[in-house]
């Protein structure tokens, strides 16, 4: 599989199950691009919604995309601490025109202090219905949620208390 050049500036896209449009976020900086794994970084970029609606992120984030994890994160800075936002998704692909996956819904937010919320459940199973979600990938969805909350729990991965800073120091340098 190819992967997005370090030092780059992608377009990150997702999708419905249907295969629709579901967000386009218009420029991340590639900070780290391999074949498993794309950190990114961006502040205060353009976000497309999927009904034509536009608006602008409000704070430096970092995002981390496996290509072998059913979900993604993006680390916000915030004056009182890191935020995150998981989406429940497929594994990037990267196709040189964006990096994309099928966003399912689900999202768990944390806070600064690793406490979190669930959120869009109703969301998730209203999608599950309507677009027929077959029972094994409901199944990997599960598991995915499970595993992503061990992640957050053990401070792995994106949540170690260093990544976020790690990689928004090395964001600061490709800045204009």
């Amino acid at each position: 599989m190819s992967f997005p050049k370090t030092g780059s500036s992608i377009q990150v896209q997702s999708y419905k199950h249907n295969g629709t449009i579901h967000r386009i976020w218009e420029e991340t900086i590639v900070l780290k691009g391999t074949s498993n794994v794309v950190i990114g970084g961006n502040d205060r970029i353009l976000v497309q919604e999927a009904d034509g609606r536009h608006w602008r992120t409000r704070e430096p984030a970092i995002c981390y995309f496996d290509s072998e994890k059913w979900f993604n994160t993006i680390g916000m800075i915030r004056s009182d601490g890191i935020y995150y936002y998981c989406n429940l998704g497929t594994p990037f692909t990267w196709d040189q025109e964006a990096l994309k996956y099928i966003d399912y819904d689900l999202d768990i937010k944390v806070f600064p202090d690793m406490t979190y919320v669930i959120l869009d459940e109703d969301e998730y199973e209203q999608h599950r219905k309507l677009m027929n979600y077959p029972k094994a990938l409901d199944s990997i969805i599960q598991k995915s949620m499970m595993e992503l909350i061990s992640w957050i729990t053990q401070r792995k991965g994106p949540f170690d208390p260093h990544f976020v800073e790690m990689w928004y120091e090395r964001f600061l340098q490709y800045r204009d």
